[in-house]
């Protein structure tokens, strides 16, 4: 499998298997960020599901793939501390606005400091047709801010500070995929990166959940918290292991920008599972976001 990837890297293969990698990035991450959002308090739910991906990556990371190189080790530093800083954001953002506010703003934004970003590092380039899809993409996320601002009658004390949350989680998002795609180019086996990646990155959130956990009056009964990390650990890993790779096979830029189509997901997700109120106007942003996405990969 390793070699087979490594072989199809900037091939039209590789195209297309990124092409689906990054579409199933965007449906799996609607499911995981519906989960941290969802039942339980969501810094609880993340700290289980970082506890329960950290113990399932632990043995490949120790035992099954090739151990890193030693370049990898400040590399694995400033990943760990990006997405310390994201998770951190994230959380703190569902606390103060519902998932259907926060999540579009972050995964919206993101793609456009990733497109930039990925100049930056990689010398990616757009065209003028995948601008004009960033372009349609950017319309859609901050018509949706600006609709959420005008009409959204809950959570208006803390809608100001949600939306200014989810944009800086944004930065964070397109910080994490551009290094996150260097870090899995810097090793010669993919699979090294995504295991010690699971491993490390996992180590944060549970004392800070455990400890929010004891401080709470009415605390959530620990197995079904940990049912939900358990899935939600696995989601990760399909959902992050698919962009992480989709990143190594192909533009990251464009990869970053077609993940995005997660905000309808993230719709759908809203409307039928947490039951919160979406309306046809807010749908119909989300999806001029989406359709932004596939300007992009049209335009390439």
């Amino acid at each position: 499998m390793t070699d087979w990837l490594v072989s199809i890297e900037g091939t039209q293969t590789g195209h297309q298997v990124a092409l689906a990698l990054a579409i199933l990035a965007a449906f799996l991450h609607a499911v995981f960020g519906a989960l941290q959002k969802g039942r339980h308090d969501p810094w609880l739910t993340r700290g289980a599901i970082d506890a329960s991906y950290c113990l399932m990556a632990a043995p490949f990371a120790l035992f099954v793939v090739p151990w890193p190189e030693p370049h990898m080790w400040s590399i694995f530093a400033i990943v760990w501390m990006i997405h310390v800083a994201y998770k951190l954001l994230q959380a703190w953002a569902y606390t103060k606005g519902s998932y259907t506010v926060v999540y579009p703003v972050v995964r919206g934004t993101g793609p456009l400091f990733t497109v930039i970003g990925a100049y930056l590092l990689f010398g990616e380039t757009f065209t003028a047709v995948q601008w004009m899809g960033v372009g349609t993409l950017l319309a859609g996320i901050f018509g949706l801010a600006a609709y959420n601002l005008r009409y959204l009658e809950t959570e208006r004390d803390t809608l100001h500070l949600a939306l200014g949350l989810a944009f800086i989680t944004g930065l964070f998002v397109a910080l994490y995929t551009t290094y996150d795609a260097y870090g899995i180019r810097a090793t010669e086996n993919p699979f090294t990166f995504l295991a010690w990646f699971f491993m490390i990155d996992g180590v944060f959130m549970p004392p800070i959940a455990y400890l929010r956990w004891r401080r709470m009056v009415n605390a959530p009964a620990v197995p079904p918290l940990m049912l939900r990390g358990v899935f939600g650990g696995i989601v990760a890993f399909l959902s992050f292991g698919s962009i992480m790779m989709a990143t190594r096979l192909d533009k990251v830029g464009e990869a970053a920008v077609l993940r995005e189509t997660s905000t309808v997901f993230a719709a759908v997700i809203g409307w039928l599972v947490l039951k919160e109120t979406v309306g046809p106007r807010r749908v119909a942003l989300m999806t001029l976001i989406a359709l932004g996405a596939v300007i992009v990969e049209m335009g390439g």
